[in-house]
């Protein structure tokens, strides 16, 4: 099957340097790789279109304008773009085992989405492998473990055997930073809910969705590990908080079992009737708005 690899970035070239490089790096290609932008400055495409002088497979990159946070229509616009049967989908902050791609695609199977983790560098590693270090997938890695529904420092080992009795059906805490999906399934719930703007809980409707429509969530552990690099973070406190607008959307979701929101992918399938150019192509000197 074919692979596509969506990545979500914002304003953080270095970070997102790294991540393609980890990318290059698997033991398994995706057969492309898209790079959806949120808005970010100049910078960011002249780093993609350098990086796609070598890189080794297909490199899309997207771009939208900076209307705030809109990682929905971000992704969305991405997965309209992927042309794989199979869409596996990180953020721009996470550096990539050697075995990640090649992990997501073992434990694909039909009927289920894939959750994955991450593991979180403290601020010190962080500025180690901005600086070209390569990541310590160890349990001994400098790392930050304290943080509720996060991976533990003993999830840091790559234990395939371990993984398959661990991915349980229906268990696991979503998060859209490692996570990956038959296309055929975005396609029927029509993706990411671009009705929520701002930060928060856009992954978590998603996977309601799914869930409501009888595609099962299954917990990778042990397999598929990335590292997390350290930043300031805007999560809400409380994902059940329902003063904020995007929780209500995600509690309706769960209350009314909807299966499809109105607002999704099906807004972008016109933008990418014809396919966007690969960044190799001197045809793609110009940024895909």
């Amino acid at each position: 099957m074919r692979t596509s690899l969506l990545i979500l970035t914002y304003n953080w070239p270095a970070a997102l340097k790294r991540v393609l490089q980890s990318v290059a790096w698997q033991s398994r290609l995706p057969d492309e790789v898209i790079v959806s932008d949120d808005g970010s400055r100049d910078e960011t495409h002249r780093l993609v279109e350098q990086q796609a002088c070598d890189f080794p497979c297909r490199l899309v990159y997207l771009w939208q304008e900076d209307l705030g946070f809109r990682a929905a229509r971000a992704r969305n616009r991405g997965i309209a773009a992927a042309r794989g049967d199979y869409l596996i989908a990180i953020d721009g902050d996470m550096l990539l085992h050697r075995h990640f791609i090649a992990d997501h695609l073992d434990f694909a199977q039909p009927g289920c989405f894939l959750i994955g983790g991450r593991l979180r560098a403290s601020v010190r590693e962080t500025a180690r492998l901005l600086d070209g270090g390569v990541p310590v997938f160890r349990p001994w890695m400098d790392g930050e473990f304290d943080v509720p529904r996060e991976f533990h420092r003993y999830h840091a080992l790559r234990w395939p055997w371990l993984a398959r009795r661990k991915a349980r059906v229906g268990r696991g805490a979503i998060m859209s930073c490692n996570m990956s999906f038959w296309y055929a399934d975005l396609v029927r719930s029509n993706g990411f809910d671009e009705a929520m703007e701002g930060y928060g809980s856009e992954d978590l409707e998603l996977g309601a969705r799914l869930e409501n429509a009888g595609v099962l969530r299954c917990r990778l552990k042990f397999a598929g590990l990335a590292v997390h690099l350290n930043h300031a973070s805007r999560a809400p406190i409380d994902p059940d908080d329902l003063s904020m607008p995007n929780n209500r959307i995600l509690s309706d979701t769960r209350r009314s079992g909807r299966m499809r929101c109105e607002r999704g992918l099906d807004l972008h399938v016109h933008e990418f009737a014809t396919l966007p150019p690969d960044m190799r192509d001197a045809a793609c000197a110009e940024r895909c708005v």
